[in-house]
């Protein structure tokens, strides 16, 4: 497994432990239940959990978060770690990544943490009006916003982990997204001066009104 780089402490502070527990699930489990591909221990810390916890400096110190399709727990699981004031809720349809996702959870202790199997679009009623919706490559823009949007709040944020052509994508899919009611999108990055390179982020609000034009 890749050795802890020092920018752990940086981010997760006195819960630096749970993320080295959570490395050992990802590194280990999580490569042979094939949540993550065989070579993925050797970036586990660089490339999924601190790429992954930065975005804590976006949230709230408090408030309720959902991550849809959370797949390993990431950006869920890091983000629950690094903002123990956050509730947060992994949504994630497949058994197979429900039923790890809550032996991570309990292993860890994360008390701010639950886990619900669904998709975004089934678990409006159990999970919507969410301060926070987060992803990680989970869908272009356009779709993602039609599945984020129903769990916001009105006036909250949906954070959307993308890669370096995050900005291709706003010029490509803004003008679907802010019809769907996703808008003031831009591009911002977490992690500056902590992790190299930053962690890339669509942000943008849901604003009063937008409830009515949800798909």
């Amino acid at each position: 497994m890749e050795p802890e780089p020092a920018a752990a402490s940086v981010v997760f502070g006195d819960r630096v432990e749970l993320a080295r527990d959570y490395a050992g699930w990802l590194a280990g489990a999580g490569v042979v239940r094939g949540l993550l591909g065989p070579r993925e221990a050797g970036k586990v810390w660089t490339r999924h959990i601190l790429n992954c916890g930065v975005v804590g400096e976006l949230l709230p110190h408090d408030g309720r978060v959902v991550d849809i399709g959370s797949g390993a727990g990431l950006p869920g699981i890091p983000l629950a770690i690094a903002r123990s004031g956050c509730s947060v809720i992994l949504v994630e349809p497949l058994q197979r990544r429900v039923g790890f996702l809550r032996e991570v959870v309990e292993a860890l202790g994360l008390t701010n943490c639950r886990v619900v199997r669904g998709r975004a679009d089934e678990v409006v009623k159990e999970c919507g009006d969410a301060d926070v919706v987060t992803s990680r490559a989970v869908a272009p823009l356009a779709r993602l916003a039609s599945w984020s949007i129903p769990l916001v709040r009105s006036g909250g944020e949906i954070l959307a982990l993308k890669g370096s052509s995050a900005a291709d994508e706003i010029a490509r899919d803004g003008s679907a997204a802010a019809l769907l009611g996703w808008t003031d999108l831009r591009v911002e990055l977490a992690g500056v001066d902590v992790i190299d390179p930053p962690t890339v982020v669509i942000r943008g609000f849901v604003h009063q009104g937008s409830r009515g034009r949800r798909k």
